[in-house]
This record gives structure tokens, sequence and C-alpha cells, in this order.
């Protein structure tokens, strides 16, 4: 399983990547995704440090990404953030995993551990950001439908609230 700092960038760039175009502010990226703020920039930090994402401050400024998302994998971002998954860890709490001392589940650790690292190799921001998008607009019309559906078995029309 991938630390929540790994989830979160992920996610983030991901929607970013989806937002192909200017930069995105943190607070958007944090209310879109329901990352906590603070931890969100810090994880933003990072990612800039390492040539990932360019930040701009100021009116209109945020974050864009700097790389292409079809080319950065989820492998990218566990070594970049250093993700423990990467560490080879045995299967029965018997501390690193290793070749030269294995235990009886070293070879079913091994054939798992391989389909997650090629798992991880060939997914890519890109990909993240078509899903994520994909699952928000599902999510926004299921919502409208069910506001709709309430609204016809009670017999009252819905009501926009005036924006003035």
């Amino acid at each position: 399983m991938l630390t929540p700092m790994v989830g979160y960038a992920a996610t983030a760039l991901g929607y970013v990547a989806a937002r192909a175009g200017g930069p995105v502010s943190v607070h958007e990226i944090a209310a879109a995704t329901s990352i906590p703020g603070p931890y969100l920039a810090k994880i933003l930090h990072r990612l800039s440090r390492s040539g990932y994402v360019s930040a701009q401050r100021g009116i209109g400024g945020g974050v864009s990404l700097a790389i292409d998302p079809k080319s950065v994998t989820l492998l990218d971002l566990c070594r970049v953030l250093e993700d423990p998954i990467l560490r080879a860890q045995c299967l029965l709490g018997g501390g690193a995993c290793s070749d030269d001392r294995t235990c009886p589940a070293h070879e079913f650790q091994s054939g798992i551990r391989s389909r997650q690292l090629d798992f991880l190799a060939a997914t890519t921001l890109h990909e993240i950001g078509v899903y994520d998008e994909r699952r928000r607009v599902g999510a926004a019309k299921t919502t409208r439908r069910a506001r709709s559906s309430r609204a016809s078995t009670t017999g009252r029309k819905t009501q926009r609230r005036s924006t003035r």
C-alpha cells in the first residue's frame, strides 16, 4: 500500500493534469480532492524541488505540471517521495526481504511484489487524471439525479437560489 503522501501526490497531480492549461491554486486542489491544505502544500513543495511541478505566486498563480503527465508513473512518485513500498519487506514480518535469507512465503511475496511494481510502473499521472475526472463527473451527475428524484417524489419544484 502506498503512503498517504504518494496517494495525495498522485491525486493532486492527476487533478492538475486533468485541468491542462494554466496554474491551479493549492486551495482549489485541496477543496476538490479533500486533501488537507497544509499537507498538500508540503507535498507540492517537495515535488517542486524535484522538478515535477512549477509554482507561481500571486494573483492568477498556482501550481502547474512541469512534466508531461503521460511520462510520469506512480513508481516515479514513489521514488521521488521515498515511499517505503520500494523497500521489500517480509510478508511474515521478518524485516527486509532478500534472496539471501528467505522465509516460507518468499516466493509468493516476490511474485506479488513484482506485479505491484509493474502496476506502479505502468500507471501514469495522465491515467490517474482521466479516471479521477470521469469519477467526479459521474458523481456530479448522480447528485443531480438524486436531487431531481427527491423533488419529483415530494411534488415540489426545485428552486435555484439567486446569486444576487
